[in-house]
């Protein structure tokens, strides 16, 4: 694999650990591996084997059960009590793949979309190089998460007891970001990631033959209506200053052109950063979607369902870890101004509970497969194997700084 050829000269002519150089194609090939085999949420039984099997091969006392699948392997040396966290997701997302690589996934409507197979094998790395020749003085905790994509993995370890059975004085996560440049971090304080909700709305009427329709209470003209007032809770209750998003993603109703149906089911996607907009929005959407049904002769039922909340970083904690990487590459391994994001991610659950922060690693700018630039949750897209040693060695610079020995 080849360096990043921008790195600060601080970091010498190959930034990679040695140690980490040393077991790089078998991490690789350990990523292809968990690639060619993934596993939706929930259902990670092969790779949580393969990661406790790993883990207790290297020295880790291992933990299994929390979340379900999840796996923790816990590391101690010396008599210092500082407690750190790493955590890596490791389910898949249910789409076909269309990449061709020789290690596709093999199982038809799953697929690594989103680079949690890079994500797994890359603390793997760093747990097989911290175990053999890791400098530090207190306890490691690695955190194999399930069910990151949509069904709260992050949530079930913790309410299974992750951090009362593992304390953490601060936890961190990463995730690789196309369209960036290949092993450059990106890292910033506060509202990283935004909440995320599901709502479905379900607007009831009176059915009828379509060349009646004053003998219905047609509820495809509610919905219709209501899609395009839904566009008002963002443009005129929501501070402008404020981020919001009310996405409609799914609208479903009658089967036959002369039919006026019972209902119309919507189901929306809402966003917000702050927990005030959040509350907000769920208070408008419910009072609107109601409000526009009555107004046709329609009834509208709402399910909301609050899911993640938004991801924020410690400040002191994402200070940290951003002068761990400039330490280490110095201002060309480390992007500046990077900007909040609009997806979400339940690792922000872990930041409810413990200080940290998460952050990006660039996995390349171009549209082809060897740069890493297709965008996550896509049949075409592949972690970039390239900055698996780069995001490896990261960890093991992080850890050796926030549990660093004694002097």
């Amino acid at each position: 694999m080849s360096t990043v050829p921008t790195l600060a000269a601080s970091a010498a002519a190959d930034p990679v650990a040695p140690g980490i150089r040393a077991i790089e194609s078998e991490m690789v090939a350990l990523r292809h591996h968990l690639h060619a085999h993934p596993e939706l949420a929930f259902e990670e039984l092969a790779t949580s084997d393969l990661v406790a099997e790993r883990l207790a091969e290297w020295g880790y006392e291992v933990h299994r059960g929390l979340g379900g699948t999840g796996v923790v392997g816990t590391l101690r040396r010396g008599a210092g009590g500082r407690r750190l966290g790493l955590r890596a997701d490791m389910d898949a997302l249910p789409i076909n793949e269309n990449t061709g690589l020789s290690y596709a996934s093999r199982h038809a409507g799953k697929m690594h979309a989103c680079g949690h197979d890079g994500h797994t094998a890359t603390l793997l790395a760093a747990a097989r190089h911290l175990a053999a020749e890791g400098v530090f003085d207190g306890t490691l905790n690695l955190i194999f998460q399930p069910a990151e994509e949509g069904l709260g993995g992050g949530r079930r370890m913790i309410e299974d007891g992750l951090f009362e059975l593992f304390p953490c004085d601060a936890i961190f996560a990463l995730h690789n970001m196309p369209g960036f440049p290949v092993g450059q971090f990106g890292f910033k304080s506060g509202s990283f990631m935004a909440s995320s909700d599901t709502v479905l709305i379900t607007v009831k009427g009176q059915g009828g033959h379509g060349s009646a329709p004053h003998q219905s209470r047609d509820p495809v003209v509610a919905a219709a209506t209501l899609i395009l007032a839904l566009q008002t809770v963002v443009a005129r209750n929501v501070d402008p200053r404020d981020m919001a998003v009310v996405s409609v993603g799914a609208i479903h109703a009658g089967d036959a052109p002369n039919v006026i149906p019972e209902s119309v089911a919507l189901k929306l996607s809402v966003r917000a950063y702050r927990p005030e907009v959040r509350a907000q929005l769920r208070e408008r959407i419910t009072e609107l979607a109601q409000a526009q049904a009555a107004a046709l002769g329609c009834v509208a039922e709402v399910d909301y369902h609050w899911r993640y909340p938004a991801l924020v970083n410690d400040p002191a904690s994402t200070e940290f870890a951003r002068q761990v990487a400039l330490d280490w590459l110095g201002p060309q391994g480390v992007m500046e101004n990077v900007q909040a994001l609009t997806g979400s991610e339940d690792f922000s659950f872990m930041l409810e509970r413990c200080p940290g922060s998460y952050f990006i690693v660039g996995n390349g700018v171009g549209e082809h497969h060897g740069s890493g630039g297709c965008m996550v949750h896509n049949p075409g897209y592949d972690f970039n194997d390239a900055i698996l040693p780069l995001a490896a060695t990261y960890w093991v610079r992080l850890t050796e700084r926030f549990l660093a020995t004694a002097a």
